[in-house]
Order: C-alpha cells, then structure tokens, then sequence
C-alpha cells in the first residue's frame, strides 16, 4: 500500500518537477525489451495478415485492424524518442524516431519540433494553432460569420475529427512540414516520405494490391483515429485549463490541463501509459515505463484529472471554451450563455 508522504501534501505543480526528476533516467535494457515486443508482433501479424489475404479479405481486415494497436504503441514510442526519454543516448533515440516515422507516417523531426510547441504552450489561449485540436472560446464563436459558426461545427464533428481527421493527418498532412520553415523540416518531410514509397513499393510487389488496400491501410487508419482520439481526451475535457498569456503558468497548465485517462491494464499496454497525460505533461522526460511508477509512489497525482473510459465519451459533446465558468462546454451549452 502507498502511503502519503506529508512533505507533498501542498506541493504546487512547479514543485513537483523536482519530485519528478528522480524518474526520468530510461533503462536502455528495458526500453530495447519494450521496442522489441511492440515491433516484433506487429511484423508477425504484418506477414500473417498478408498471407490471410489469399483465403480470407475478412480475416485479413481483422488482424489487420488488431494490428493497429501494435502500431499505436510504436507511435507511441516513437512519441517518447522525441522528448528523449525512451533512450539515454539522444541520437539513438532519435534514429529510433525517425525509423518508427516510415511505419507511422510521421516525419520524426517535423512531429518532434510541432510537438515540442504544443508542450510550450498546451492551455495558452495567445499561442494556439500547432501541435494542439483547434479549440474556440465561447466569445471567438459567436464573433464569427455564420459560415465561420458552420466550419468550426463541422470541424469538431466526431465524423470529422476522429474519421476524416486522422485519415487527413496521416496520410496527407504529414507529407509536408505545414507550419514550419527549414531546411530540416523538408528534409525530414521528404526523407520520410521516399521511405514509404519504397515501402509500400514493396509492399505491393510481393503482396499485391491487396496487401495494401486489407493490410496497409485498415492497420494504419485504425491506430490513427485511436491516436487522434486519445490526444483529444488528454486535454479537451470538461475541467481542463486555458488561460491567456499574462494568467498562464507553463507548469499548472501541464498537472491541471491534462488529464489521467485512467485505461485498463491491457489498453494502458497498447497506449504505453500515455493516458496518465497530466504527469508527462509536467516531466515529459520519463520513460513511458516509469509513469506507473510515479503514480505508485504519489497516489495523490492518481486523482488529478481522472477519468474513466465512460466518462471520457461526453468529451465528444465539449466544443468551446467558456472564460467565465472556466468548463470546455458544448455548443447547446453556449447558445444558452448567449442567449
């Protein structure tokens, strides 16, 4: 059983990164276990997937669609190699990332940097538009056109935003550097991209078009929309945190604007922990691995921001930020504050 430690009763979220750094060392060995079991199943069930293929499009499309969730968890990992966190050495964390960005269509460095901002500035209302969901107040909605109204509606839809969104984000958006300039950042976009085309080139020579249209696809747009969902919920929820540039504080905003999304054991596995949010948001440089840990010895961080998988569904329904009651509310919600 955890006991409390009195001495973190009122700890403020900025005294807690000092409390969280004795967590951040990976343990190369470990993390080395953890690629190994990700990548190797997912390779597995790859080929059996393929293979399923000649007998079976319905099997096929099934494993495929399990599969997803192993490449989840490698986008994940990949996620850890970019705060590097996953490898002591910094460089083979990155070529790590940038390996695992062939498989999830992600040019490391252009995520690495549009992910870095979104850390930088997660619940600062002046510094919104990369790395974060698009998220209105309920003021900036009603100033708009009723066109502008239309699109903002349209582009929180679920259908959208965990349908078409992710299918855009993968496999259109990540193809070009949007929203940074650099020699780097094209050349991260560019590199990536020729690696895919040569993948699925493959892909195509020795399983055909069905290879990709059963396979490729179902495994990659399935763990997309499960991602997009999941960085939804780890910030868009009721009682999180926005604040304009003068009353925002970098490290409140981490503890308090992002949430716990407390997941069973076997999807906590697939998600590598990235639904206890509010602690990495804090100390991005723990391992993946270790963020069970932190909740294990501060049972009083298990609280903050939690939720459960049901009570994560009326997420979908919160669309506009009220600066007055301070709630993500919906918008029936905010046609009755104008009104």
């Amino acid at each position: 059983m955890t006991v409390k430690d009195p001495g973190t009763a009122n700890m403020t979220p900025r005294d807690w990164v000092q409390i969280l750094a004795k967590y951040r060392e990976p343990n190369s060995l470990r993390s080395s276990f953890e690629l190994a079991i990700s990548l190797i199943p997912f390779i597995i069930l790859w080929v059996l997937a393929c293979w399923v293929a000649r007998y079976s499009y319905l099997a096929a499309f099934a494993i495929s669609a399990a599969n997803g969730l192993f490449l989840l968890r490698l986008f994940c990992i990949q996620h850890d190699c970019g705060h590097g966190s996953f490898y002591g050495n910094r460089n083979v964390s990155d070529w790590v990332g940038r390996a695992l960005g062939v498989v999830t269509l992600t040019p490391y460095d252009v995520w690495r940097r549009t992910h870095s901002i979104h850390h930088s500035h997660a619940g600062d209302l002046d510094q919104r538009g990369i790395g974060d969901v698009m998220t209105l107040t309920v003021e900036e909605y009603h100033q708009r056109t009723p066109f502008g109204r239309f699109l903002y509606r349209a582009y929180r839809h679920p259908l959208v935003m965990f349908g078409l969104g992710p299918t855009y984000i993968f496999i259109l958006q990540n193809r070009l550097p949007v929203g940074l300039s650099g020699k780097k950042y094209w050349l991260s976009a560019m590199g990536t991209n020729a690696a895919i085309l040569v993948t699925l080139g493959v892909i195509v020579y020795f399983g055909g078009f069905q290879a990709l249209f059963l396979v490729f696809l179902p495994t990659t747009l399935i763990a997309a929309s499960i991602g997009v969902w999941l960085f939804y919920v780890q910030h868009q929820f009721e009682t999180t945190q926005w604040d304009v540039k003068e009353d925002w504080q970098l490290h409140d905003a981490a503890l308090h604007g992002s949430s716990h999304y407390d997941l069973p054991p076997v999807l906590r596995w697939f998600t590598a922990n990235i639904g206890i949010h509010h602690v990495h948001h804090l100390y991005s440089r723990i391992p993946f691995y270790r963020l069970t840990e932190v909740l294990r010895d501060h049972n009083e961080l298990v609280e903050v921001s939690r939720m459960t998988i049901g009570q994560s569904i009326k997420c979908a329904g919160l669309n506009l930020w009220d600066e007055k009651s301070r709630r993500l509310v919906s918008f029936a919600a905010a046609r009755k504050l104008a009104a």
